[in-house]
Formats: structure tokens, sequence, C-alpha cells
């Protein structure tokens, strides 16, 4: 067995951030609630436990707390800003209100040298961090020294070397803190002692084992998107157990320029995977005529997904399993807040749950992988790079991207002028390095002259960012020629636009979703 490291989420907004930190470090980690702590630490075996941040003040009543057992078993401990204080509540020391909060960037002193800190920091030095926190710790327990402190924060880091407990006020997990990767890696190498062994590769021998033990001879149904999640899973399933897996692609006609093509080309050409394609876009295009509201147009979409996909799997017969393409973020989500495991059906729509009467058990191969850690897997699989890398896809497609009401006018007007737009990114050699890139057409008309003619048509806004997580971004800096080239073929190329922005908008840390 890997070596892992047990995560305990006291509801920090970033605890997934920690968990991705520690397995760029090579070692296997799982993220479970305060809640259920005591329980999973027994079977979980982990050699060292990290505790999250969180919203709660240790000096309130009926706070959150780490499991006793937990400090008992000896192993190396590092709380992470709620976490540092539950350390100090726990164990002997003391947490106050403070008047003087600190959030967003702050500067750390390094006071003493130490093994979290070693070939990273040292002492006398001064680092940049991120601070989210408005009570303060005012004393330590006994065998805890300062090894850091901040304006605000006199024990911004402190270390029982002896016990191998460590707490820090600040977030090493986001990109503010720039070698915030490198003190988790210290922790999870050097003082837990893990061996930093977790790859793609690992992964995927083991996967490939747990799937023919739970499948046996029974045979598997597997919704395909296009996208990244659902096409790993195939892959992967299909490498497992061959024929008896089948492949359904509902194809909601919301989808990206040729997309549904290439799904089709890959699955049925490349794979020789058993595939049904389903063409149902005029459906969803008459379900969706005249809603306007977001979230409606997610039900809706999800709720015909169900109803199709579940047509199509009764003409198949004989099946035993349901694959869904889910991630660890919709686990943790689903864990962290309903108490149970996820039923959703990962696909298009992220929304709508598995009805009860297709009495399917499931498999989900990626439910403990991030989306970077998909990726790595499709390239361990040998998937082609158009579809490793393609940029995130909001489940409900195009339909989000279109505020107000959806037709068919609209989506082809969209999907040419987000073609266009792509394929100058593409051509700019810039997509790789963009997380997201998208057009969205606004629910705006404006008056424009294009030669001798005067026009009444759509804005289009453009969006693209760059992100390490997806948890936090900024907008990508286009130079302002390459922004008038894209413009002017979109107005040029896509009849019904007249008028090209683009968003600057940044993505603050906490924010978990673009569309």
């Amino acid at each position: 067995m890997t070596d892992r490291i047990l995560i305990i989420d006291f509801g920090s907004q970033v605890t997934q951030l920690i968990a991705r930190r520690v397995r760029e470090a090579g070692v296997y980690c799982e993220i479970v609630p305060f809640q259920k702590a005591g329980e999973v630490f027994e079977s979980f075996a982990p050699k060292a436990v990290i505790l999250s941040g969180g919203p709660a003040s240790v000096h309130d009543v009926d706070t959150p707390r780490v499991p006793d057992k937990i400090f008992e078993a000896g192993l190396p401990i590092l709380g992470i800003c709620y976490g540092e204080q539950a350390v100090c509540g726990q164990l002997g020391g003391q947490v106050e209100p403070s008047s003087e909060r600190e959030f967003g960037r702050a500067f750390v002193d390094v006071t003493a040298d130490n093994a979290l800190f070693e070939g990273v920091w040292s002492k006398g030095e001064r680092h940049q961090v991120w601070m989210s926190h408005g009570d303060r710790i005012s004393a330590i327990p006994d065998g805890f020294d300062v090894v850091a402190t901040s304006d605000n924060a006199p024990f911004a880091a402190i270390a029982d070397e002896k016990r191998a407990i460590y707490g820090v006020q600040f977030h090493p997990e986001v990109v503010h803190t720039p070698d915030g990767a490198k003190l988790l890696a210290n922790f999870a190498l050097k003082i837990a002692g893990c061996s930093g062994d977790w790859t793609m590769a690992h992964f995927r021998s083991e996967e490939i084992a747990k799937i023919k033990k739970q499948v046996g001879g029974g045979r598997v149904i597997c919704g395909l998107s296009g996208g990244v999640d659902s096409a790993v899973a195939a892959v992967l399933l299909h490498e497992a157990i061959g024929d008896q897996l089948t492949c359904i692609f509902v194809d909601h006609g919301l989808m990206r320029m040729n997309e549904a093509d290439e799904v089709v080309s890959l699955f049925r050409g490349h794979y020789n995977i058993p595939l049904v394609h389903v063409d149902a876009g005029d459906r969803f295009l008459d379900a969706l005529e005249g809603v306007d509201d977001p979230e409606k147009k997610r039900k809706i979409i999800g709720g015909l997904f169900i109803d199709v996909f579940e047509d199509e799997a009764a003409k198949l017969g004989g099946t035993d399993f349901l694959a869904q393409g889910t991630l660890y973020p919709d686990v943790i989500e689903s864990v962290s807040f309903t108490g149970g495991p996820s039923v959703t059906i990962k696909s298009h729509h992220n929304v709508g749950g598995l009805p009860e009467r297709m009495k399917l058990q499931l498999v989900e191969p990626l439910r403990e992988l991030f989306k970077d850690e998909v990726r790595a897997l499709g390239r361990e699989l040998g998937l082609p790079e158009v579809f490793v890398g393609r940029h995130p896809f909001p489940g409900p497609g195009l339909a989000i991207r279109i505020p107000g009401a959806v037709s068919r006018e609209k989506v082809d007007i969209l999907r040419k002028a987000d073609a266009i737009y792509l394929d100058e990114i593409r051509k700019s050699e810039l997509y790789d390095a963009i997380w997201q890139a998208f057009a969205v057409l606004l629910p705006v008309q404006t008056t424009g002259v294009m030669g001798d003619a005067r026009t009444y048509d759509f804005v289009c806004g453009l969006r693209a960012v760059n992100s390490t997580d997806g948890m936090t971004a900024d907008f990508y800096p286009f130079d302002m020629s390459f922004l008038g080239r894209v413009a002017t073929r979109i107005i040029n190329e896509v009849k019904g636009i007249n008028r090209v922005v683009y968003d600057v908008t940044s993505k603050p840390p906490g924010t978990i979703e673009w569309e």
C-alpha cells in the first residue's frame, strides 16, 4: 500500500488545494469532513494528518474539534489556519477574538529554523504568504516554539519538533503563498517520511484491478459527453473489461464546433469501443425554448439527459453497472454537505440524480482524482492531446453561455464565434498556455454600421483565464493586435454579431466555477 496522508476538513473554501499540493509531491491523500475524521482515521491508516482552515472560532461553544485519538497516535500533524488554532486550543494554548484581523497578502518573519521550513525558508528571512483569519493565538501549548511571526499574528507559525506537530496561521496551499507547495512537500516527504511514489502509472494499474474485481463478468454502460472526464473513464474501463463496456453519447446539440464528430470518430474508429450515438439536439432545443433562467436551463438539460440516457440503456438490456466520470471534488462536496456518496450522473449537466428505477450499480474509476490528474491519466492511457488538453466546458454546453432565452439561431451564432476565437488562439500557439477560453453571446443588441448598411445585432463577449488549479484565476493578457484580429474575423464571418468585447475580470480565491 502506498503511503497516505489524511486531510481533515473544517470547512475552508480551499481545502481541496491542500490535497492537490500533497499529491503534486507524489503522496496520495484524501479529505474527510471533521465529523467523520475519527471513524476514517482508523481504517485509512495515514502516515500523517493535515488539519484544514475553516470559518469557525475555536473559543466558541460546540466548535469543530480534532478527535483526541489523532493527537494520541503520535503521527506528524500540520494545522493550517483554523487547524493551527485547533491544535493550540486542544493542547493547552489559548485562542481569542482579535480586532486586528488579517485577510489577503501578508508577510511573515522567520524566527527559527525547523523541519517544516528546511531548504525553503531560513531564520531572519521575510516571505510573502496569504492570510485569512479573524481570531488570533494568544498562548501556545507547552513544547511548542514560535518559528514565524507577522504584523498581526505573533504565532504565525509554531512547531513542536519532538512530537512533529506544526501549525501555520497562513495558507500554504494557495498560489498567493509562493513557497507554500514546498512547505507542504517538506511536511509530506521529510517530516511524515512518505515515499512520494504515487504516480498515474501506479494509479492506472491499481484502478484496472479494482474495476475487474467490481465488475466481474457484468456489463457496463458509460455516458460520454466529449469532455475529458468521461473520455478518460471510458478508455480506462475499456482497457479493464473490453467489450463488456458500451458507451452512450447523448448529443444535446449544444456542443462546440465539430465536437460530436470528434467523439464518434475517436471511440468508434480509434478505440473500437461499442458506442451508441443519440442525436437529440432538436429535443433539447425544443425543451429550452423561451427559458431564460440559468438554473432552469440546467434542470431541463439534466432531466432530459437522464430521460434520453435511460431510454437508450433500456434498449441495450442486461446491463449491471453505470460508469460515471465522477471526480474527487464531486465526492468531497457530496460527503461534506449531504453526508453520502454522489449519485449525480456526471456528463453534460452536473444536475439531476440517478433514477433508482434503473437499479444499476455505480462504477466511478476517477473518483479519487482531481481534474489535472485526470488529464495526466489520459496521457498515460494514450488519449490524443485534442481530448486530454481540451479546455473545460460547462455541463449544459453553449446553453449556459447564452444568457437569456436559447434559440437555434443563437446557438449557431455562438458556436461559429467560439470556433473562430479558439482557432485564432491555436494559430497563435496560445491554447495550451490558457486554462480556459470561450465566447459568450450577450443578451444585448447594438446599432452599428457595416459598410453602407446599419445593423442591429448581438454583442459577443470573449473570456480567457490563466489558472493553476481552477479555483483562482486571472484574465489572460492578450495583446491588442490579437483581440483586434479575432474581433474582425467574428464580425466579418458571423452574421448576427456586430460588436466584440473582452472580459478582464479576475477570479478570487474560493470561487469554484467559471461559466
